[in-house]
């Protein structure tokens, strides 16, 4: 932990209220004609993952004119993030707060945001409720299973169609990113199959290796993940010759034989909407979905390990996808046989964010 981690959490409870107190005004008049920026991260902003790619997001906003951003990493899911975000605002004087990590929203951005009702919140899930949460608290969510949909069709053109997947835990969003990998796949390559292995939890680096090594040990030809640093399957699967499709943020470097391309989010776009929103004296909005049609996603060039079939493939799934194409459609079954889509489906559609199966193809269990 930095000095200046240990600073901004225990400042306040060592009697730096005259500070504090001394410190807001200046926030607030500065909030009139500039942004204040606070965003808090769970983990290493150089992760390679989930924290590194809102860290890469802020980053590009610094040069921007009238935009000052205060960072902090490594802050636990606990009381630890309520004393950073508290800090932001009356040490720092921060006017918009991004809280990045899931398990933030409640309790601490909530009562966060009733105990400041001029600082503007948003959190990085889908889970403000407009009937029970602050005003000024807010959700934002790009639908990353539509890069992971093109990181299916790259991976199934450069390859036989044999996909190893290393999740998490099976909640929606990552079950979203398999199946979406698996019909990207199938739509270049109609005998491709995934098949996922569940570590249980978001960080878990040895289990994320020995999940890899056991997915290529069984003929997978490409591996991908959703975890929160890819790091290690990414790099695991490069040291066993094996091509890998990335997530969160670029693992090009960490590949350099085997990356054929990556599901990345393109937090800039919110981040920079949300400035210019507070600049110019509006309020954001409280709830900002997108994909690629609205410039929230984007997929990392190309790597050594895609063929140009694959990249024109992948291209041209990225056009249909701006354009609207859905992902669910038709119909199809899960592993067990039963009915899952039995229509096309608006890839923003509400019945998706309920997904609790795998489809067919997918090689696994969520039990």
């Amino acid at each position: 932990m930095t000095l200046t981690a240990i600073s901004r959490r225990t400042l306040l409870k060592a009697g730096a209220a005259g500070l504090a107190a001394s410190a807001l005004p200046f926030g607030i008049a500065k909030a009139q004609t500039s942004v204040v920026l606070g965003i808090v991260y769970v983990g290493p902003k150089d992760d390679f993952g989930w924290n590194q790619a809102h860290a890469v997001s802020v980053e590009s906003l610094k040069a921007l004119p009238g935009i000052t951003v205060v960072e902090e990493e490594n802050v636990p899911e606990t009381d630890a993030v309520a004393k950073s975000m508290e800090s932001m605002i009356n040490l720092d004087g921060a006017n918009l707060i991004l809280a990045t990590s899931f398990g933030y929203y409640n309790p601490f951005v909530v009562e966060l945001a009733k105990k400041y009702p001029d600082v503007t919140f948003r959190h990085a899930a889908p889970l403000w409720n407009k009937d029970t949460d602050p005003p000024n608290a807010g959700s934002y969510f790009p639908y990353l299973n539509q890069a992971h949909y093109v990181n299916g069709v790259a991976a199934g053109l450069s390859s036989g169609g044999k996909i190893g997947f290393v999740a998490a835990k099976p909640i929606p969003s990552v079950l979203s990113n398999i199946n979406s990998a698996l019909l990207g796949a199938r739509s270049v390559n109609p005998n491709a199959t995934v098949q996922v292995i569940f570590t249980g939890e978001w960080s878990l680096p040895v289990r994320e290796a020995e999940a890899t090594n056991a997915l290529v040990d069984a003929g997978c030809e490409v591996i991908t993940c959703h975890v929160d640093s890819p790091k290690v399957v990414i790099e695991t699967a490069e040291g066993r010759g094996v091509k890998t499709a990335g997530h969160n943020a670029s693992q090009a470097p960490l590949a350099p034989k085997g990356f054929i391309t990556g599901a990345e989010y393109k937090w800039e776009t919110i981040y920079k909407s949300y400035a210019d929103d507070i600049a110019a004296g509006k309020t954001p909005p409280n709830f900002l979905v997108g994909g690629y049609n609205n410039d929230m996603l984007r997929n990392t060039p190309y790597g050594a390990g895609a063929t140009p079939e694959a990249i024109k493939a992948a291209d041209a799934a990225i056009a249909a996808l701006v354009a609207g194409a859905p992902i669910y459609k038709g119909t199809l079954k899960d592993n067990t046989g039963k009915v899952v889509v039995d229509k096309d489906y608006d890839n923003y559609d509400p019945y998706l964010d309920g997904m609790n199966w795998l489809l067919e193809g997918v090689q696994g269990s969520i039990t």
